[in-house]
């Protein structure tokens, strides 16, 4: 392993175990919470990863200041076929225990909002802390050290890795899904999927900027920058409230990314932009309030001034309040209060901050993550079916998906 300056490396240089109990397939935060719980037993560990530098998703996350987990965890945070699989995990290795861990380390930390916990300082506390745990149970840790070939064996499982095999009783595959693929993501985890047997649902960037085309685009490209503090994205009987943002290609902020993950193309996609208040009646009394006013200086006191110029230019008819009849200002309020956005795509896993879909659940134990088919074979973490909202949920279904397996391996 290169030290980096996120944390000291915790083994000599090379695959000092040929033969170990278990081998753990990706240092993220997944497979190092697994190789903890699994060296906290007795058990021989070992991680490896091809990155150069440990924890790469986990350093850049939350602004580097990683958004370790969120309070408010509970099954229905998180998106998969099988909606019952998380549960036995996510119940014995709750946010309150890795809150523990992390108030072990001395780590500070604030919650920003909605149960979001983060680091008062820097994201290379939690990198650290974990790495130095690994140390503390005996699990040993290498960077750089990829892995090209993995079979069966009697006695388990012969791992080909850059720096010779390695035969482990147990292994786990952590890899991670294809988000973010500059941080060395891969299909490598459905690829060993796939080679045992297991069968895969179709993968797609999930927490993701959406783009528009064509005249979509045209009609808010030159808004990129703007802002809204609050808005309601919604598809079908899903929404979040959060902020929005107009980029270049098309719109993101926390809202759109929440609603990424539901959305598909074709889908119809809604903003509500004043999710405050009823648009249509607040229309009607600044009418009374302002008669002489414009439609889009009254919006331009709701809504970024652009934003309602933008409106009034391409949709709306701009005149004096006091010429708007009752029913033409609550048709704009609808509109308003649902406003419709044609999104024609996603920015793709380059800028995606999880993987949808993966490895099947129904293929793996929800109690432990091992195979069904290929005893000692196990999957946890983000190469599996269970993908959670914005705000910490995905750390904290590697802290629990790593502990379920690290406790049976």
């Amino acid at each position: 392993m290169r030290p980096g300056d996120n944390a000291r490396p915790v083994a000599a240089r090379g695959c000092r175990f040929v033969k170990v109990d278990v081998l753990i397939i990706g240092a993220g935060a997944a497979g190092l919470m697994c190789a903890i719980a699994a060296g906290q037993r007795g058990r021989r560990v070992l991680v490896v990863d091809h990155a150069n530098k440990i924890g790469k998703k986990i350093l850049m996350s939350g602004g580097g200041r990683c958004n370790f987990t969120n309070t408010g965890a509970t099954p229905a945070n998180y998106l998969s076929a099988n909606p019952h699989f998380a549960k036995s995990a996510l119940a014995r290795y709750t946010p309150w225990d890795f809150i523990a861990l992390v108030e072990k380390h001395r780590i500070a930390y604030h919650e920003k909002e909605l149960g979001q916990l983060f680091c008062d300082d820097s994201s290379k506390q939690i990198v650290r802390m974990l790495l130095d745990e690994c140390a503390a149970s005996g699990a040993t840790v290498e960077a750089n050290c990829g892995v090209q070939r993995v079979r069966k064996t009697p006695e388990g499982f012969a791992v080909h890795t850059a720096r010779g095999e390695v035969h482990a009783e147990s292994l786990v595959v952590a890899s991670g899904g294809l988000s973010i693929p500059s941080m060395g993501a891969s299909g490598f985890g459905y690829e060993l999927a796939r080679q045992f047997g297991h069968a895969l649902l179709p993968t797609r960037a999930g927490l993701v900027p959406l783009t528009l085309s064509g005249k979509h685009q045209e009609h808010y490209q030159d808004l990129a920058g703007v802002a809204l503090p609050a808005v309601e994205a919604r598809v079908g009987k899903q929404g979040f409230r959060a902020g929005l943002l107009f980029t270049h290609r098309g719109i993101s902020g926390p809202a759109i990314l929440q609603i990424s993950s539901y959305w598909q193309p074709g889908d119809d996609l809604r903003i509500d932009l004043l999710p405050d208040r009823d648009a249509g009646a607040h229309l009607v009394e600044q009418r009374t309030a302002r008669p002489l006013a414009e439609l889009k200086t009254v919006l331009g006191d709701a809504l970024p001034k652009r934003l309602a110029q933008r409106l009034c230019e391409q949709w709306f008819d701009n005149r004096p309040m006091r010429q708007y009849r009752d029913a033409e200002l609550n048709q704009i309020g609808v509109q308003l209060n649902a406003w419709p956005i044609t999104a024609s795509g996603t920015e793709g896993y380059r800028t995606a901050e999880v993987t949808l879909g993966g490895v099947d659940t129904d293929g793996l134990s929800s109690s432990t993550m091992q195979s069904k088919r290929v005893p000692g074979l196990y999957f946890i973490g983000e190469v599996v079916d269970v993908t959670g909202w914005l705000g910490g949920y995905n750390f904290q279904w590697a802290w629990a998906s790593g502990q379920a397996a690290g406790q049976a391996v």
